[in-house]
This record gives C-alpha cells, sequence and structure tokens, in this order.
C-alpha cells in the first residue's frame, strides 16, 4: 500500500482493509485519520483520488493493529465519552458506551443532593466518568482516584485540556483519599471480569489491570463496599458499572453492608449494567 508506484485510490484501501476483516466504520475512521482527519463524506465523496504515499503506508500499519485487535481508540488516540473527547492510551481502558448509564444516573441524582455534592471516582482510568460528570454538573466537587500513575498522568492532561476541575489522587481505592474524607456520591467502574472469563484473550491490548482483578471478578466490589461507610455522608450514594450478570451480586454486597434503596439500571442494550444503593441518612 505504500508503494508510490502503485498507491491505492481510497475506494482501494477501504477494500484492503475489509479483505483483512475490518469493520468499515473502523475502517474509514482509520484512514480519515491518516488523511490528517478527513471525515467519513470527504472519503465517500473522493472515493477515486490516489492516497498519498505516507498516507497508505499508515493505514497499512493502522490496519494490521486493528486486525490484530488493538482497540480503534488507541490507534486514533482519543474517543468519545458523554459528549467529551478523551485522549486515550494503552495505559487506561477504553471508555464504553455502557459507562454512560453510570453517569446519566450519577446526573439524575446530583440535583437532589445539595448545593455543592462532593463526588468521587474510584479508578478512574482516562477520566471519563469523572470529567462528565464535572462537564454536566458545575457545582460538583470532583475528586478522581487511580491505583496507576500512567492511567493519571492520562486522566489529568484530559482535564487540563477540557479545562475541567477535578481533582486527583494516587492509591488503591479508599486508600487513595484521606482517612476522614467523606462524599456525597461515589461511582466506580473498577475491574470485574472473571480470572477464567474466556473473553480476556480479545481485550489483551488493554490494561489487564484496568479489566481484571482475578478470581470471580468481586474483590474490588467488596473492597469498595467494605470501605465505604466511612466514607459516605449521611443519605450518600454509591454507584457501580458491573458484568451484565453481576447485578445480583453487586446488590446482595450492598445489601449486606446495610445499604438501602438498592437499584440497577440497564445499559443500552437493555442489560443490567450499573446497580446501587444509599447508605441510610
Amino acid at each position: 500500500m505504500s508503494d508510490a508506484a502503485h498507491s491505492p485510490t481510497v475506494r482501494e484501501a477501504l477494500a484492503a482493509a475489509a479483505a483483512l476483516g475490518l469493520d468499515r466504520v473502523d475502517a474509514q475512521a482509520l484512514l480519515g485519520h491518516a488523511l490528517g482527519g478527513k471525515p467519513r463524506a470527504w472519503l465517500i465523496a473522493h472515493d477515486t483520488d490516489p492516497l498519498p504515499p505516507e498516507a497508505a503506508a499508515a493505514f497499512d500499519g493502522a490496519c494490521r493493529q486493528r486486525a490484530d485487535g488493538v482497540p480503534v481508540a488507541y490507534l486514533l488516540g482519543e474517543r468519545e465519552f458523554h459528549g467529551l473527547v478523551l485522549r486515550v492510551t494503552p495505559d487506561v481502558l477504553v471508555p464504553r458506551p455502557d459507562t454512560e448509564t453510570l453517569v446519566d444516573w450519577a446526573l439524575e441524582l446530583l440535583p437532589g443532593l445539595g448545593a455543592a455534592p462532593r463526588v468521587l471516582d474510584l479508578g478512574t482510568g482516562s477520566g471519563a466518568i469523572a470529567l462528565a460528570v464535572a462537564h454536566r454538573h458545575a457545582a460538583a466537587q470532583v475528586q478522581a482516584t487511580d491505583l496507576s500513575a500512567a492511567a493519571l498522568a492520562v486522566a489529568r492532561a484530559n482535564a487540563q485540556r477540557l479545562g475541567l476541575a477535578v481533582a486527583f489522587a494516587e492509591g488503591a481505592w479508599w486508600q487513595a483519599v484521606p482517612a476522614t474524607a467523606t462524599y456525597t456520591l461515589v461511582l466506580s467502574n473498577p475491574p470485574y471480569i472473571a480470572g477464567g472469563d474466556p473473553h480476556l484473550p480479545a481485550l489483551r491490548h488493554e490494561p489487564t489491570l484496568a479489566l481484571t482483578p482475578g478470581g470471580d471478578g468481586l474483590d474490588a466490589y467488596r473492597a469498595i463496599v467494605a470501605g465505604a461507610p466511612a466514607h459516605l455522608v449521611p443519605g450518600g450514594w454509591l454507584l457501580f458499572e458491573h458484568g451484565f450478570d453481576q447485578a445480583e451480586a453487586v446488590a446482595a454486597l450492598l445489601r449486606e453492608a446495610g445499604f438501602t434503596d438498592i437499584a440497577t439500571r440497564c445499559d443500552i442494550a437493555q442489560r443490567p449494567r450499573c446497580t446501587g444503593g444509599r447508605w441510610p441518612a
């Protein structure tokens, strides 16, 4: 594809990507990126144009990485989430549309949680949840934590680029915040895939630390629920994202810890995706 004498056209390049097994939307996004940010409409209107050799070579390399399972977001360097464009690297989990369910739930609750609610995002990764909340509910005082210094660097850079005031702290779950710190709303999308899950190999390019704690996949929930009573104000909420088959297990952990008003929300595919509860007032 990079031979200057035989540079493919837009149409030929996309056909070659399809032959490698790439989804057409992914291929168009990668080709537009290789051409300096050309939109899909431009590609359709110029499908007989030959590619510059350097763009052809870049596109070929990206297609081969995508065929090997590298997420499109890593190849583009960004991902849209809840109306924000976030920079992403292999140091962070790629934000998923399912996680917007958690943000939407938080935004429903926040107007009833005081003038300046204190919000904590445990295990922030790229900063997606914390930044979306800060963007949509400007009165919230938002803090975000992560065990990974590399992930926090990505999240901080996103916050700075977007001009959003989020405080960041490094550490494992509650260890990242002061022992006396309390919050109105705590959110988390922790690693929840069981250690033996057959889907894990397909996610090999994303950080294992953000995907699975091993075992039954519930260790992070146990740790967060156990520490929550010391860090939630009376009437405060704890909301989780989880696997589609983990709602009952997460609800049981909340119930056993003394939470009330326990509920589950479904994602856009109508699968149980988020479960949370309220610490008694």
